[in-house]
């Protein structure tokens, strides 16, 4: 059986302009547990040491640590660590790689007397618009160039993921955090998550049912230079269900199915649902975090981390 294992390091710190008297936060840090994705050890550290700190799961099974201040602070840090092991995805049964489009869209809807199987029935909450996923005509016209009758499902997600990708360009410049989706699809700009709420977006406005997954991918250094500490980023991708299956995974970032490379924190029905770190305070002023993210590979990590930088450094497998 074929695996590989990674070491991530996920940084996080705010220098506050002014003291901050409390403040909560949820972290969604924790990478889930799945048939192809094993967490190994994880270890979350944060400064100062908060006054109250809990785990529990969201309504999708997402972990999540809750930490509450009370106590006055300048500066907030956190740093989360962790060994993962991957094994290939679950391969597509020849039926599923048949399902029209049409029939699992009609499964989906709605009716006074129908009776959802179990699967159907979870499904059915990534069907509809969300706080940065709208359902839309526009979204709907753009996606039927790749959902033409009687095409199946899955042969159509991958048009529309190969679609995103040939026509939108990356651009970490166009778009921040919270800008709607509207406007990365009119300017065919953004970055993974506007490419991943637009997807989204197209997917849902034909009916479909389709979740954001948010983790982190494996980058590769260019030729001759050497992976950097910090260099990396949070990724986010797409996952539409299909009948018989489950769900597919899409990256219309990089217009291939994720794999042996994408490692997943979490989903949501869209970014707010999993967004890695999110909180209220009082006081603070104005303050951006500073964010540094290191996906490496088991075989690189003693080399990168040769001087002890991470509190995993004793782990061997």
């Amino acid at each position: 059986m074929t695996f590989v294992r990674y070491h991530v390091r996920h940084e996080t710190r705010y220098q506050y302009d002014s003291v901050v008297g409390e403040s909560h936060h949820l972290l969604r840090l924790t990478p889930r547990t799945l048939p192809w994705q094993r967490n190994l050890e994880h270890h979350l550290a944060i400064s100062p040491e908060p006054s109250m700190r809990r785990n529990f799961l969201d309504s999708l099974g997402n972990q999540i640590t809750a930490i509450h201040y009370i106590a006055e602070h300048d500066y907030l840090a956190i740093t989360s660590e962790f060994w993962v092991e991957l094994l290939a995805r679950p391969k597509l049964p020849e039926s599923a790689l048949k399902l029209p489009w049409e029939t699992v869209r009609d499964s989906l809807r709605y009716r006074a007397d129908r009776t959802f199987a179990q699967d159907h029935l979870e499904a059915t909450a990534f069907r509809f618009a969300s706080t940065n996923v709208p359902i839309d005509s526009r979204y709907a016209a753009y996606a039927e160039r790749a959902f033409t009758p009687g095409r199946s499902l899955v042969e159509a997600a991958d048009a529309l993921m190969r679609l995103i990708h040939k026509e939108f360009s990356f651009d970490p410049s166009a778009t921040e955090t919270f800008t709607p989706v509207e406007a990365a699809f009119e300017a065919r700009r953004g970055v993974c998550q506007d490419f991943t709420h637009i997807m989204l977006a197209c997917l849902r406005s034909v009916g479909l049912a389709a979740r954001y997954m948010s983790g982190y991918i494996l980058t590769h250094p260019p030729a001759g230079k050497s992976r950097l500490i910090g260099a990396d980023a949070t990724h986010a991708w797409v996952a539409v269900f299909v009948p018989e299956f489950g769900w597919l995974e899409l990256d219309p970032t990089n217009a291939l199915r994720p794999g042996l490379e994408h490692i997943t924190l979490g989903w949501g029905r869209d970014f707010s649902d999993i967004t890695p770190m999110r909180g209220v305070l009082l006081g603070g002023g104005e303050h951006e975090p500073e964010i540094a993210v290191t996906v490496v590979p088991e075989d690189e990590f003693a080399s990168l981390y040769a001087d002890g930088e991470t509190y995993l450094e004793g782990w061997t497998g």
